[in-house]
């Protein structure tokens, strides 16, 4: 079997729903599909759900909306170990009929006692073989009793393992160090490294691309492909996914999840471009890469044999760089669709039918170039979209409102923005910077303490574009609010930043 992909390989992404798609799977999902669709091969889908205790219904969904959401279609499933309990009945069967599967019936105190005994010599444990040793008519009067047994396999003594991985280069394994390995549990149920080896040969695969961590199990499955007579497929195992500070990818290096990305705004495109280059690259300078570019580049041959590094101040620069390519009315959509994602954690809005409005797409044009995301960009737009503010920002309002002399001086504001008779950019600088210098201050001294009054932050867009996108009368009510507010603050200590405005512009 040749290593090259072509339109006959076959690669598969095999998940475990015992919870999220995770960062790492979503990885190894992502490099199967491109190699599939580079080749002009197949890409299977399969659910590895043969853990009664962890796998649940909920996880199988949460797996295949994590897919859908990133567009890694499949060509054949899901399919489901769950539902297959006869194909690897057969293939144990086929195992003991030859002798390389035997019954083991060894409790769980014996087995502890070897595993304290292999800590306490400093060794790793290797079962000791010794139910390997027994008589068939032993062994079938023990399971006639009913005497609970799992199914071993048995590993030849003295004996090595070797495969060529794509990716790392050859790998030897002493099988000695394996011992007989379970295949089977007592309660009847296969164990991963047989039905995985049973689905690889059923479903021919031809390419098994999955993370480094899965090393250590495909000596054994190796093991069971020659024992049954069948053909191995070849290997690649993708370097780890690491943290900034070098350990293993967690929740506190950022979401994990892949729909948890989801639910803080980021887009499918930039989620795919940025798991394409956690272990691969085009080349030193290319970062951006559209998913047309990915299929036709992608190969096995440039994936770093290194641990990748898990970026998401990154990931967060390469979304705003989607974000921003895009035409204002599709980012508009994409915003206007994330605002309503979850009703259980919607804004209080001034009324759902805004986001409806031709006002909605001119205040996403007012934060585009200064989001990341649509996590982002909702919480910066969150000022226009809700009928008062709760709050202002502690720093923000220490400095530009409670000051003495703010309050008042706000009111003067107000009157000068009721008097604009055209309440566009022009006739709005024009009152502000007239107010300023009636008032003897900078206009950055009238604009701050109005920025903050009109959307409780020291930081936004334009103060015109905010006045223009709040209208005279929404303006006019902040304002009013602003002062109410700071008339109701308990007086400040005596201070040097106490100073009046005034004071603090002739210093």
């Amino acid at each position: 079997m040749t290593t090259k992909l072509t339109k006959a390989s076959r690669l598969r992404f095999a998940p475990s729903p015992t919870g999220t798609l995770h960062v790492g799977g979503a990885r190894t999902a992502l490099f199967n599909w491109l190699l599939a669709r580079g080749c002009g091969g197949k890409f299977i889908l399969r659910i590895e759900d043969t853990d009664r205790e962890r796998s649940t219904e909920e996880s199988v969904q949460v797996i295949l909306d994590a897919m859908a959401w990133l567009g890694l279609d499949h060509d054949e499933g899901p399919f489901y170990q769950s539902r297959r309990g006869e194909h690897y009945a057969l293939a144990l069967a086929t195992l003991r009929e030859s002798g390389r599967a035997y019954p083991c019936f060894c409790t769980a105190e014996r087995l502890d006692a070897l595993r304290k005994q292999a800590r306490a010599d400093g060794t790793a444990f290797v079962y000791d073989g010794l139910c390997r040793a027994l008589g068939e008519d032993e062994r079938a009067s023990r399971i006639e009793k009913g005497e609970p047994h799992v199914i071993r396999f048995a590993v030849e003594p003295g004996s090595i393992t070797e495969f060529d991985d794509m990716i790392g280069g050859p790998r030897p394994f002493e099988n000695d160090r394996l011992g007989d390995f379970v295949i089977r549990r007592s309660d009847g149920s296969p164990i991963y490294h047989l039905t995985v080896v049973v689905d690889d040969h059923e479903m021919e695969i031809t390419h098994v691309v999955r993370g480094d961590d899965h090393v250590s199990n495909t000596p054994r499955q190796l093991l069971l492909f020659d024992a049954l007579g069948w053909d191995r497929p070849h290997y690649a195992h993708l370097p780890l996914i690491q943290g900034a500070d070098k350990a293993r990818l967690s929740k506190r290096h950022g979401a994990t999840s892949v729909l948890e990305f989801k639910r803080e705004g980021f887009l499918p495109e930039a989620m795919i471009n940025f798991l394409a280059l956690l272990g691969w690259s085009l080349d030193a300078e290319t970062e951006r890469l559209t998913r047309a570019e990915l299929i036709e580049n992608f190969s096995l041959d440039r994936i770093n044999r290194s641990a990748a590094v898990f970026d998401k101040t990154k990931l967060e620069w390469m979304n705003g760089v989607y974000l921003r390519s895009k035409p204002l009315d599709e980012v508009t959509k994409l915003a206007r669709d994330f605002f309503r994602l979850d009703p259980d954690d919607a804004l209080d809005l001034i009324s759902d039918k805004r986001l409806d409005e031709p006002w909605f797409e001119s205040i996403v044009a007012l934060e585009v170039e200064r989001s990341r995301t649509l996590g982002e960009m909702r919480r910066n737009l969150d000022c226009f979209l809700v009928a008062s503010l709760e709050s202002y920002e502690e720093k923000g309002a220490r400095k530009h409102l409670l000051k003495p002399g703010v309050c008042e001086q706000l009111a003067r504001t107000a009157e000068a923005l009721r008097a604009v008779e055209n309440f566009e950019a022009e006739g709005l600088e024009a009152a502000l910077r007239s107010l300023a210098e009636r008032e003897g201050l900078s206009f950055g001294k009238v604009v701050h303490p109005l920025r903050m009054s009109l959307t409780g932050r020291s930081a936004s867009p334009g103060i015109f574009d905010v006045l223009i996108a709040f209208g005279r009368e929404t303006s006019l009510e902040r304002i009013e609010q602003a002062r109410e507010w700071i008339e109701a603050q308990p007086p400040a200590s005596e201070s040097p930043a106490s100073e009046s405005p005034r004071q603090e512009q002739a210093r």
